[in-house]
C-alpha cells in the first residue's frame, strides 16, 4: 500500500491526499512535521533530505515534492482525466502546476504565517497587506483564465485544480479583503462538490 508521511493540515500533503481521493487510491498516512515533529530526525532525512512533507513510498520508490507526487500518482494509477497524456493537454495542466509554485503559493504562504501562525501582537500588517495584494493579483489571473471554461485546463477537473485547492479554500477563509471575482468563486464552488475536497481540504487551517 502507498505510504504517505505528512500531517493532514499541511497544504502540500493535502494536495496528495486529494489526488489519492480522486484516484480512489488507498494509503497509509503517518503524522509528521509541524506539531508532530520528526521531520528532522535522521531516519526521516534518509527519505527526504529536505526535512519537509510530504514524502511517499510506493513499493521501492521513495518520492518527495508534492506536485511531482501528484503527477506520478496520476500517471501510474490510470489518472489521465487528471493528467492527460497528450503533450499539449498535459502542458496546459503543468503550466498551472508550475504557476502555483512560483506565483500564487508564496503570497498565500505569507498570509498563512501572518494571519494564522503569528500571534496578533506579532503580526506585520504591512507585510500581510503586501501579500494580500500579490495574492489578489494572482487570483485575478485565474479569474481571467476561467473565461475559457469551467476548469483551468479544460472541461474537467485536473491536477491544475488539485494543487491549488487548498490555496483557493484558504483565500476564501482568511479574514482579508477580496475583490469580487465571480468566476473564481464559481470555480471554488465546483471544487467543493468533490467529496475528496471536503474530506482533505475543507478542514481547520493551522
Amino acid at each position: 500500500m502507498l505510504k504517505i508521511w505528512g500531517r493532514r493540515t499541511s497544504s502540500n500533503v493535502q494536495k496528495v491526499l486529494w489526488c489519492c481521493g480522486e484516484l480512489e487510491l488507498p494509503f497509509e498516512r503517518v503524522d509528521i512535521g509541524g506539531p508532530f515533529g520528526g521531520n528532522q530526525d535522521a531516519e526521516y532525512l534518509t527519505l527526504n533530505p529536505n526535512g519537509l512533507v510530504p514524502t511517499i513510498r510506493d513499493g521501492d520508490l521513495i518520492l518527495w515534492e508534492s506536485n511531482t507526487i501528484c503527477r506520478y500518482l496520476a500517471a501510474t494509477r490510470h489518472g489521465e482525466r487528471l493528467y492527460p497524456s497528450a503533450p499539449a493537454a498535459r502542458a496546459s495542466v503543468e503550466r498551472w502546476m508550475d504557476w502555483q509554485l512560483s506565483t500564487i503559493g508564496p503570497p498565500m504562504g505569507a498570509l498563512l504565517y501572518g494571519l494564522i501562525r503569528s500571534k496578533p501582537e506579532q503580526r506585520d500588517h504591512a507585510a500581510i497587506e503586501a501579500a494580500r495584494r500579490k495574492a489578489a493579483a494572482g487570483w485575478m489571473i485565474v479569474e481571467d483564465a476561467l473565461d475559457a471554461g469551467p476548469f483551468l485546463a479544460g472541461a474537467e477537473l485536473s491536477l491544475a485544480e488539485i494543487v491549488m485547492g487548498t490555496l483557493v479554500y484558504r483565500w476564501h477563509a482568511f479574514p482579508v479583503e477580496r475583490p469580487p471575482l465571480r468566476k473564481l468563486k464559481s470555480w471554488y464552488e465546483r471544487m467543493r462538490e468533490r467529496p475528496a475536497f471536503k474530506t482533505h481540504i475543507e478542514i481547520p487551517i493551522t
